[in-house]
């Protein structure tokens, strides 16, 4: 496991030691799984980047030619509920 050394600002140092308290985890965890959602987060913009850039329009009007115009099955509709959000 590798080590490092952080420095903080004293207001973040004790929101973090905080939220850590509250979470009843140490303040390495809370970072450590922080910093492991923002890693993922950015690496998942890259990772739709990517697959966005391997598009083919053509591919995706022609997929689309094949759906039904008719009007989706009852277990396919959204609940009035969530149309109003």
């Amino acid at each position: 496991m590798g080590v490092i050394s952080l420095r903080l600002p004293e207001s973040l140092h004790d929101k973090t030691r905080i939220v850590a308290k509250e979470e009843s985890i140490s303040i390495n965890q809370l970072i450590a799984v922080a910093l492991a959602e923002k890693i993922s987060a950015l690496k998942t913009v890259d990772y739709l980047g990517g697959r966005a850039k391997k598009g083919d329009r053509k591919a995706f009007e022609h997929a689309l030619l094949k759906v039904s115009d008719g009007n989706p099955g009852w277990q396919d509709r959204l609940a009035d509920k969530e149309l109003r959000r």
